[in-house]
């Protein structure tokens, strides 16, 4: 892979801009986190221009030479300064990400497609009409983390791609806490009392007595979506409470079934729907095998 032009380059040379747009077609989330380190520097660059103004007064020792001196220094200083954790360079990268619908990392290929798992039948109405391009993608992005998980669960690696696909709108609807970090959470896992790992607090809908109401519930976030996948296939082998799940092997209906009766998410209709957007991601794979 081509190495993204570093701060300092495109902070002082403008063809860099070219380079980081090539290279933005092979790692997307590193070109918009090198892009927000460049705005940072710029920033800090116009930031210390000001300063010296405002304080400096001009002298007999002042000529060209020493205002080139102190241009250059300036320019040293913001890079330095600039792409540090906590930053204003983590603030833009995170709203580009959002605003640009980018996930970490680049999509791999389909190898191949499960076609012994049958399409089973659901109801029509279950869920919203699928967005056919996005779904594409996303079953892409996540068949090699989810064949790893299907490795140690036995679930297959489609059941769990459509259960993602379900739980986050095909990608478009991702946790995210409320400083804009991206939780990395396909599976809407909550953070229980033995959970000690990181987590962000977020507005859901949860189904209580029948009627939906509006909560905030506390999420596991994880550092990319394939250790989402990794939980996940921990949680499905370890529990007893998901012994039915893992057992009924690539009967799909089983599966969505067997995760509404151990109660993994609080919507009566959940197996239903679940059911429609598994025959979704089956016939996906097999279209792009």
């Amino acid at each position: 892979m081509a190495a993204i032009p570093s701060t300092t380059s495109l902070a002082s040379d403008s063809r860099g801009l070219e380079s980081l747009r090539r290279n933005a077609a092979q790692d997307p989330k590193a070109a918009v986190r090198d892009a927000a380190k460049q705005f940072e520097s710029l920033f800090m660059n116009e930031l210390l221009k000001s300063m010296r103004a405002a304080t400096v007064e001009s002298g007999l020792m002042d000529n060209e030479a020493t205002k080139l001196g102190t241009q250059m220094l300036d320019s040293q200083l913001a890079t330095k300064m600039s792409g540090q954790p906590g930053g204003l360079a983590d603030v833009i990268a995170r709203q580009l990400e959002r605003q640009m619908g980018l996930s970490p990392g680049p999509i791999p290929s389909t190898q191949r497609a499960n076609n012994s798992l049958p399409l089973v039948p659901s109801r029509p109405d279950a869920t919203p009409k699928i967005p056919e391009k996005s779904a594409a993608g996303f079953v892409s992005q996540h068949t090699r983390a989810a064949e790893a998980a299907e490795k140690s669960t036995g679930i297959p690696a489609a059941f769990m791609i459509a259960q993602s696909a379900h739980e986050t709108g095909w990608g478009k609807k991702e946790i995210v806490g409320r400083d804009g970090t991206n939780s990395h959470n396909l599976f809407g896992i909550k953070a229980g009392a033995n959970w000690s790992g990181p987590t962000v607090d977020v507005m859901t809908t949860e189904y209580i007595g029948g009627r939906a109401q509006k909560v905030v519930q506390k999420f596991r976030a994880y550092a990319n979506h394939a250790e989402s996948f990794a939980d996940y296939a921990k949680l499905m082998k370890d529990s007893p409470r998901y012994q039915n799940v893992v057992a009924a092997g690539a009967d799909a209906k089983g599966f969505a079934q067997g995760l509404q009766r151990a109660g993994y998410a609080t919507d009566p209709a959940y197996a239903d729907k679940l059911t429609r957007v598994i025959n979704t991601t089956l016939r996906l794979q097999r279209e792009q095998a």
